[in-house]
């Protein structure tokens, strides 16, 4: 019997995909009048009225931004300049006489931000209001199948609906006009599927609203689940349309479904037809996803039943050369790049995306916040009905949203709450993003104060829809692994979401291609412009690791285990791999920056299942202690980096210890006129004696211009007394300060050695940071090359991300967010063994004895556009330092003091002097 139940449900699937197959004619056609995309445009012509190229009829590519194409005038912000621009778009195009007997409607994917549109001189409709929605017009009597037609579209760039300009056009981001998305003919029979609403529940069960036009009781609506390859999944379902109804609801179990989630993204085809006595008379296919979202109230956020962390960002639909006329290229290549961030969510910020970037967050795996317009203003009740549908019905059938947010930051008009879910069948939860609300608190930018209390005390499931915002290099990555820490601990924890992916930069055509980022309003992104990667992007994907590893050094005696934490959702890590290797790494001058790789291996696989502790076995060779650094990265199910830990094995001293020789000689001093010149191995070491500072280097290449130090960084100090004596074969240079915090300095010139200077000094209770600082002119630099953790600067806040290693940079003078070569050069590096500074003089290279050492490269120039000092930390005066601690970094909104414990200012430790030695090598 069940043998012949399986061959009969074989049948009725191959009869019913037999019948679909054949059915071709009855698909929806599409004829696009616009191109498809920012790369792909066609021209239309194009007239406007005020700013760049105003006054005269030209021609345009579309869909664009007019801004990007050299027309009308930039704003941001606010409608201030030319607010009552006005463009006005002309196209002819042919439909073809096979066609006439069908229904046909022209699509708008986008236009901001009023559009009115004609046909043969006719009107489509009513003009619409709102410019980040799709729309469309029943144009079938309009058309001419038997000869040319005539598009005539009129876009404003301000609404006659003041609630629109107040909720679109008064906002934190560009304020730009045109038709920006595709614009097409959707040609369907005339009784045709209108479109889908679908219920996939993680266990199957199937609810699909089929809304229909011109169907009677004499039609029936079939369905069947398929595979992406066409297989089909369980039984075709089908139900009788009701006369006078426009809505069909079928129901179905299917059974044997893989759920979708960001770590699974799983799947399906539903192809649904409206079938007659005489066939199928129209089919659509649409993808979709099985799971189920749900808030459960003082508890958290559940997807398929398992509590979920949102990891996510705040993302603008925008390029810097085209605005927000996208491609689904560059969906990708965003989705890719927040996934390579261990990232597992996204909010629309702030306005619905291109369908194409939905689709890959189906694809590719990220949750997704849909939003509702409404930057600090709301729509009024009336347009905000209206849109919320072209909203949900357009994006109702995607698996990666879970969550609608009506408005942005008070700019909900809370009589939409409600109407979300009319168009809904899976009722997904509606928030106000930064309010507390439904169950939910989102707060905005809260400090760390806030978050402990809400840990205490809060009573609604936490998830801040925008925190640790990314001025320039503040926010982000820096503060971000105290937050997350603190934040894991709140009973109701949902997760954040980042403000914000990139840079808001546009290369405007009135400034030769200026990127422009409005000063501090737009450079906010973990991103530049052109998705260039700060930073942060690698501290941020070393916190968000599903893999967690928290050991910070390897001791000498190391049995190979190292605690690991699986904080996947849904993940067992027996999903993941991890591969290790040891690795040699090259001394100064090398060309070869890799090093070699001594040995190399594998871990077995451990179950572990989420939210569990483990323990991943290295089988190390026994002659580890011969390598210099210690690999190991985590490969997901899908065999991409999750991320790599490096541990350096060797101390500093004994790099010092393998490159040092002996040879034969003394060295001479001499003084004479205020300067005291120590001799030794041909190099000249010049001394001020009336600060005992360092003046110059001279070698038998060329003069190096090393001064200024050794000098404790943050304080002043006053010469006592100036001392040089030999100690053996050794000429000892030693000058006595007075002041405070105490200071000593001794220099050691022996034969055969670099110089060697040994320091001490007691810190402060409470400074920015602690070190020796010299200065060196930053005009003679070209480079730099050192063994530490790389390639970016660091901040004491954001350590957490770089790798140990050989690194080399060439000169550059990025600010972070004003300008996008990175990694940047100036700044604090962390963990350094050795640095060559390659200059025009000559290079040099500096080593030290100690580990956790920061290097001071130079100082990073103030931001332009900055409206305080939270994202311009405290520097040395000194711009080359060898430095015991350093300062953290703060937010656009908040100094770094406000970010928790590593972003406090450092405090002395137990009274105990700071000591160290520097190494100068100028051969």
């Amino acid at each position: 019997m069940k043998k012949y139940q399986k061959y009969a449900v074989l049948v009725l699937c191959f009869l019913f995909c037999l019948s679909i197959s054949s059915t071709k004619a009855q698909q929806t056609q599409y004829q696009y009048l616009s191109g498809t995309d920012k790369d792909h445009t066609v021209d239309w012509d194009f007239y406007i009225n005020t700013g760049q190229k105003s006054g005269s009829w030209g021609k345009i590519a579309v869909p664009s931004n007019w801004e990007q194409q050299g027309f009308g005038t930039y704003n941001y912000y606010k409608d201030t300049q030319n607010p009552q621009e006005q463009g006005k778009y002309k196209y002819h195009f042919k439909v073809s006489a096979s066609v006439a007997a069908k229904n046909i409607f022209i699509v708008f994917e986008a236009s901001m931000t009023e559009t009115e549109v004609k046909i043969n001189g006719k009107l489509a409709g009513p003009i619409h209001q709102g410019g980040f929605y799709r729309f469309k017009y029943d144009v079938t009597q309009l058309l001419n199948y038997n000869g040319d037609n005539l598009l005539e579209v009129t876009v404003s760039k301000r609404s006659t609906n003041e609630s629109i300009n107040q909720a679109e056009r008064k906002a934190d981001f560009w304020l730009f006009g045109g038709i920006f998305r595709p614009v097409y003919l959707e040609i369907v029979p005339k009784t045709y599927i209108d479109r889908l609403a679908i219920d996939a529940k993680a266990n199957g069960s199937l609810t699909l609203d089929v809304f229909t036009a011109n169907a009677n009781s004499g039609h029936i609506i079939k369905a069947q689940v398929q595979k992406l390859n066409g297989q089909p999944v369980g039984l075709p379902f089908s139900m009788k349309v009701a006369s006078n109804e426009q809505k069909t609801t079928l129901q179905q179990q299917v059974n044997n479904i893989l759920p979708w989630n960001p770590e699974s993204p799983n799947l399906y085809n539903l192809v649904v037809s409206v079938n007659g006595p005489k066939g199928v008379v129209h089919v659509i296919k649409q993808r979709l996803g099985f799971r189920t979202a749900e808030l459960r109230l003082q508890d958290g956020f559940y997807v398929n039943g398992k509590k979920v962390v949102f990891k996510g960002v705040c993302r603008h639909s925008e390029w810097p050369e085209s605005g927000r006329t996208l491609s689904k290229d560059i969906s990708l290549m965003d989705v890719k790049l927040m996934k390579e961030m261990n990232m597992n969510a996204v909010r629309m910020s702030h306005y619905p995306p291109d369908q194409h970037f939905l689709d890959v967050c189906d694809s590719l795996g990220l949750f997704v916040l849909d939003e509702l317009t409404g930057w600090q203003a709301k729509y009024d009740t009336e347009v905000g009905k209206k849109l919320v549908k072209e909203l949900v019905v357009r994006d109702v059938n995607h698996p990666s949203i879970v969550i609608w947010d009506n408005g942005n930051e008070g700019g909900w008009n809370t009589d939409l709450d409600t109407e979300f879910a009319k168009y809904d069948p899976q009722h997904r939860l509606v928030i106000h993003p930064w309010e507390k609300f439904n169950g939910t608190d989102t707060k905005h930018y809260p400090d760390y104060n806030y978050v402990s209390n809400s840990v205490l005390y809060g009573k609604e499931v936490f998830f801040p829809t925008e925190f640790m915002h990314g001025l320039y290099d503040g926010g982000q990555g820096a503060g971000l692994d105290d937050f997350w820490n603190l934040m894991c601990k709140h009973p109701y924890f949902g997760g954040g979401f980042l403000w914000s992916f990139h840079d808001e930069g546009v290369a405007r055509t009135d400034r030769n291609g200026q990127v422009d980022i409005q000063g501090n309003a737009a450079p906010d992104g973990i991103l530049g412009p052109h998705r260039e990667k700060e930073g942060s992007f690698y501290t941020i994907k070393e916190i968000w690791s599903p893999v967690v590893i928290e050991k910070t050094f390897i001791p000498e005696i190391f049995d190979g285990k190292l605690e690991v934490e699986n904080r996947y959702i849904y993940t067992n890590l027996n999903k993941c791999s991890f591969k290790w290797k040891l690795v040699s790494l090259p001394l100064p001058g090398s060309s070869d920056l890799q090093g070699k790789t001594a040995a190399s291996g594998t871990v077995a696989p451990i179950n572990l299942e989420p939210g569990s502790k483990g323990f991943l076995k290295l089988n190390l060779p026994a002659n580890r202690a011969n390598s210099d650094v210690l690999y190991l990265t985590a490969y997901g199910p899908d065999n991409k980096e999750i991320f790599t830990w490096s541990w350096p094995l060797k101390s500093p001293v004994k790099i010092i210890d393998k490159f040092v020789a002996q040879t034969v000689g003394k060295p001479v001093a001499d003084e004479q006129g205020g300067s005291l010149e120590i001799k030794a191995d041909g190099i000249s070491y010049y001394f001020d004696t009336q600060t005992g500072y360092l003046q110059k280097v001279i070698t038998p290449k060329s003069t190096i211009d090393l001064k200024d130090g050794p000098a404790l960084a943050g304080a002043k100090h006053i010469l006592k007394q100036f001392k040089h004596y030999m100690v053996g074969d050794d000429e000892i240079v030693e000058p006595v300060y007075e002041g405070s915090p105490r200071l000593y300095i001794k220099w050691t010139f022996s034969a055969g050695k670099p110089a060697k200077l040994d320091y001490q000094f007691d810190e402060k209770s409470e400074f920015d940071f602690s070190g020796i600082t010299f200065n060196y002119p930053e005009d003679q630099i070209t480079g730099m090359e050192w063994e530490g953790r790389g390639p970016y600067h660091v901040w004491k806040n954001r350590l957490k991300g770089q790798q140990f290693g050989v690194w080399h940079k060439a000169y550059n003078n990025t600010i972070t967010g004003e300008s996008w070569n990175y990694p940047e050069f100036k700044g604090y590096h962390a963990e350094v063994y050795w640095v060559t500074v390659e200059s025009k003089q000559a290079p040099f290279t500096v080593y030290t004895n100690q580990k956790g050492m920061y290097l001071q490269m130079l100082k990073p120039a103030k931001a332009a556009g900055t409206g305080n000092d939270n994202t311009d930390p405290p520097f040395p005066e000194g711009n080359l330092g060898f430095l015991h601690t350093i300062s953290p970094i703060g937010t656009k909104f908040q100094t770094a003091n406000k970010l928790g414990p590593q972003s406090q200012k450092n405090v002395a430790l137990n009274y105990s002097p700071v000591t160290g030695s520097l190494w100068f090598d100028f051969q």
